[in-house]
C-alpha cells in the first residue's frame, strides 16, 4: 500500500485571511516503509512573511522571492502524491491551505477522505497530551535533534517514524538464528530443552531403504553414506 506523509509550511494559520503556503514536503511510504522517494518545493507566497511565521519556520521574505509559484510545481506535486492516502498530523490545517492553492490554480480539490491524520490517531491511542509532534518524538524515542525549526520535508520524514509508531506496525528486527519451539526458560533463566516421550515413527519404507542401499553400493568402498548405514543396521 502507497501512502504519502505530508507537512506544509505558511505565512500564517488562515487560507482566508490571504495566507499562504511557502513550503511542502512529501516522504512516500511503500507498506509503511519509506521508500526513499520525496517532493519537496519552497513556494513564493506573494505576501509578506510575518516575523511570527518567520519565527516558526525560518524563511524570510527575501529568500523566497526568487522560489516557483504554487501554480509552477503544482504538476510535479499532484503527480507525486496522485491517489495515495495522505498522512498528515493536523491534517485539516495543511488540507485547507493545500486545497485554497489549487482552488486559486483551478485545479481538483483533494477530498477529505484521503486524509489521514496521525494527531487524531494520537488521541485515540494516548488518553494524555500533549500530542504535538515534538511530544510525540518524545514519547517514543524518535530522534528529532535537527529540529531546530519547523522544516516541511524533515517534518514530513520525522511525522512517517511516528505514524509506524502509532500503528504499532515498526518493522521487526532481523534474526539470524532461528527459535528452537522445545526450548522455553524457567524462572531460573535456565534453558530447558523438553523431550518427545517417544521417537516419531519413521517416514521411510522398507523399499526406499533398499533402494538406497543399493544406491551406496554404486558409490565404492569410501563412500561416506556407509558409516552411517552400519550404525544404522
Amino acid at each position: 500500500m502507497r501512502e504519502i506523509v505530508l507537512d506544509t509550511e505558511t505565512t500564517g494559520l488562515d487560507p482566508s485571511q490571504g495566507h499562504r503556503l511557502v513550503e511542502v514536503g512529501c516522504v512516500e511510504l511503500l507498506n509503511r516503509i519509506p521508500t526513499g522517494a520525496t517532493f519537496h518545493a519552497y513556494i513564493n507566497p506573494e505576501r509578506e512573511v510575518p516575523a511570527e511565521a518567520f519565527a516558526i519556520h525560518g524563511l524570510s521574505t527575501e529568500f523566497l522571492s526568487d522560489k516557483p509559484l504554487f501554480a509552477d510545481v503544482a504538476a510535479e506535486f499532484l503527480a507525486f502524491i496522485s491517489d495515495s492516502p495522505l498522512v498528515i498530523h493536523n491534517a485539516g490545517f495543511d488540507h485547507g491551505f493545500l486545497n485554497a492553492e489549487l482552488k486559486r490554480i483551478e485545479r481538483e480539490l483533494i477530498a477529505r477522505e484521503r486524509l489521514v491524520d496521525t494527531l487524531i490517531l494520537a488521541r485515540r491511542k494516548h488518553s494524555a497530551g500533549p500530542y504535538n509532534l515534538d511530544a510525540l518524538c518524545a514519547r517514543y524515542g524518535i530522534d528529532n535533534s535537527r529540529r531546530t525549526k519547523h522544516g516541511a520535508l524533515l517534518d514530513a520524514e520525522i511525522l512517517a517514524e511516528v505514524y509506524v509508531e502509532l500503528l504499532g506496525a515498526r518493522q521487526a528486527q532481523l534474526g539470524l538464528a532461528t527459535r528452537d519451539e522445545r526450548t522455553r526458560t524457567n524462572r531460573n533463566g535456565a534453558q530447558v530443552v523438553r523431550q518427545r516421550p517417544a521417537p516419531l515413527p519413521s517416514r521411510i519404507s522398507d523399499a526406499e531403504r533398499a533402494a538406497h542401499r543399493d544406491f551406496v553400493a554404486t558409490l565404492g568402498d569410501q563412500a561416506i553414506w556407509l558409516k552411517y548405514r552400519a550404525g544404522a543396521e
